[in-house]
């Protein structure tokens, strides 16, 4: 695909992120491990909640090394807070391919990336570009969003044809010898000036003089969202001189092998003492959850076991879980 001024148009955002592009700890690095957690981190977690945890969780697992030798439990613990925990035994899973497959060395070889597990198109792009500096495309939703504004573009960017079209712009405009400064320039665009917001800051743009919007703030186009979801759980509290009772997830993708407290049928809770009511969104689900104080001779159910109130902190559990655990047990 040709474009008009696409050398210009990339040098443009070099020389823009060059003289104001943000320092953040993984832009510092161009070892690929560091790279790969970044990128894998900040996969639909926001930029502040990953530098509260970047350096810690890189201090932990410095190597892939590190981390495939750790057990599933201390991987999911590491990541608590991060949220949508299959990325990171993605990137255990990526981990333990380098140590058997490259001697713990991080492959530079474009199929050998893209064959790790968990590894899709933008990461291979992210890899490759921050890394190496090679000319890879990547597309995030900030870079489509420019892309629809630069070219005017009306094709809903989540559909298959939007997505395909913006990977085939990605590919012919990528800076030939600073893609690193390019990819990041593109990124950060999006992020800062040409927002998601109703009035982007078109003044301040680099590429104002190459882009088509005739209104900007209308695009991009998105397919329709999916509608919301209410979910009710009820839950007991069961804390004993033995523990504080849990049960151990298993099956589905997002919180298997990690514990929260104990799921009861509505019926069976009914007579129990009401404690209190959580709120909390996950994707397109909107959750409310009932906490009921449990009776003391409740007969565990086959998945659920009493955890030392001392081996609470090392259990791995999502955030729902971990501040109620914390705010019933005195932690």
């Amino acid at each position: 695909m040709s474009i008009p001024h696409a050398q210009e148009i990339a040098q443009a955002l070099v020389d823009w992120f060059t003289a104001h592009g943000r320092d953040y700890p993984w832009r510092r690095t161009t070892e690929p491990w560091a790279i790969l957690v970044s990128e894998i981190m900040l996969q639909q977690t926001t930029i502040p909640t990953v530098l509260g945890r970047y350096e810690g969780w890189m201090a932990q697992f410095p190597t892939p090394a590190a981390l495939a030798a750790a057990t599933e439990e201390e991987a999911l613990r590491s990541w608590e807070g991060l949220g949508y925990y299959r990325r990171v035994r993605a990137l255990q899973a990526a981990a333990r391919a380098i140590v058997q497959q490259h001697g713990g060395q991080f492959p530079t070889a474009e199929a050998d990336i893209r064959a790790l597990p968990g590894i899709g198109d933008y990461t291979v792009g992210a890899v490759l570009s921050f890394a190496f500096n090679r000319p890879a495309p990547l597309v995030d939703a900030n870079v489509s969003r420019v892309f629809a504004r630069l070219f005017n573009d009306t094709t809903p960017v989540d559909s298959p044809a939007g997505r395909k079209l913006h990977w085939k712009w990605a590919a012919a405009l990528v800076h030939p010898t600073n893609a690193r400064a390019y990819n990041s320039a593109l990124m950060e665009l999006g992020q800062t000036i040409c927002t998601g917001s109703s009035e982007p800051d078109c003044l301040l743009c680099p590429l104002r003089s190459w882009c088509r919007a005739t209104n900007p703030a209308a695009l991009p186009v998105k397919l329709p969202r999916k509608e919301i979801t209410a979910v009710e759980h009820h839950d007991i509290l069961l804390l004993t001189p033995a523990g504080l009772l849990m049960e151990k997830q298993a099956g589905g993708k997002r919180h298997e092998g990690m514990y929260r407290l104990p799921r009861r049928p509505a019926e069976h809770c009914a007579a129990l003492p009401h404690i209190t009511d959580q709120k909390y969104s996950i994707t397109r689900y909107k959750v409310t959850r009932h906490l009921y104080r449990a009776p003391a001779d409740t007969v565990p159910l086959p998945g659920e076991e009493f955890i030392p109130l001392s081996e609470l902190a090392a259990t791995p559990m999502a955030s729902p879980d971990r501040k109620l655990v914390n705010l019933y047990t005195g932690e």
